[in-house]
């Protein structure tokens, strides 16, 4: 009978640690559902809020556009205007040349100071760089400290990872695939929402512009050009799920008034 009633107790006992661990993992797994419901709530809310763009040149939308707006300028179209959110605020600290140790050390005055309620992050393209000595493992570490304030801020981090690049006419930069599958493993392991620019760049968009990525959507071997920043806003709108085919933000036609 004390043999029997001690099974029991040990049936009992595994039996409520895998349904801890499984709830554990399901809780884990779901992190950046319960971030994107959170945006949901934000967008859907009448409270405003302020969204923070951090980055480097591509995000800042130094030069390469000719003008064009910058995704961080078409996201707060959709969001500002499309969506009607009018006293929302985006603001967009990126410098170009910077890095994840760069947003690091400034990240009070970039991030913090701004009260955001979601912090989009696009970094690594410069970090891959070979004369920064930023390694892959520096930059795994910096991503994760950064995540880690954001957090620490209440805010919702968005990573976005690096758009493809010519490889053979920048090839100081000939590491970035894994600084973007870096960034992937961080988001994966710290349950944050990932846009996968360098996957939809190298797939989607390739059947979509005839394997012609590289001509239309790059300004130079590195930086996206105007259309090249629509495309980055539409593949953060359709993780959000914010996207409309039939908005102009999201590639459909702008009216044109009589005039």
């Amino acid at each position: 009978m004390r043999n029997h009633l001690i099974s029991l107790f040990i049936c009992l006992l595994c039996i409520v640690s895998m349904s801890f661990i499984s709830s554990s993992l399901f809780q884990n797994d779901n992190f950046p559902n319960d971030d994107k419901t959170r945006i949901k709530l934000i967008i859907d809310g009448k409270e405003s809020a302020n969204w923070v763009f951090a980055g480097n040149s591509i995000t800042q939308g130094a030069k390469h556009t000719h003008g064009m707006r910058a995704y961080p300028e078409i996201f707060a179209e959709r969001i500002r205007w499309e969506l009607q959110r009018f006293n929302d605020v985006v603001i967009n600290t990126a410098i170009s040349g910077h890095t994840t140790l760069n947003v690091l050390s400034d990240f009070d005055r970039r991030v913090t100071q701004f009260n955001p309620k979601v912090v989009v992050l696009m970094i690594g393209t410069n970090d891959a760089e070979l004369g920064r000595n930023i390694s892959v493992d520096q930059y795994e570490s910096n991503l994760e400290q950064l995540v880690q304030k954001i957090r620490t801020i209440n805010a919702i981090p968005i990573l976005l990872s690096s758009t493809i690049i010519i490889v053979e006419k920048n090839p100081e930069r000939n590491r970035l695939v894994d600084y973007v599958a870096r960034m992937k493993k961080v988001a994966q392991s710290h349950n944050v929402i990932f846009v996968d620019n360098w996957k939809i760049w190298n797939g989607d968009l390739q059947d979509q512009y005839g394997g012609e990525v590289l001509k239309k959507l790059l300004n130079d071997p590195l930086h996206p050009n105007g259309y090249g920043h629509q495309e980055i806003a539409i593949a953060l709108f359709k993780e959000l799920s914010i996207f409309d085919p039939n908005a102009p933000t999201c590639g459909a036609s702008y009216y044109e008034g009589y005039h």
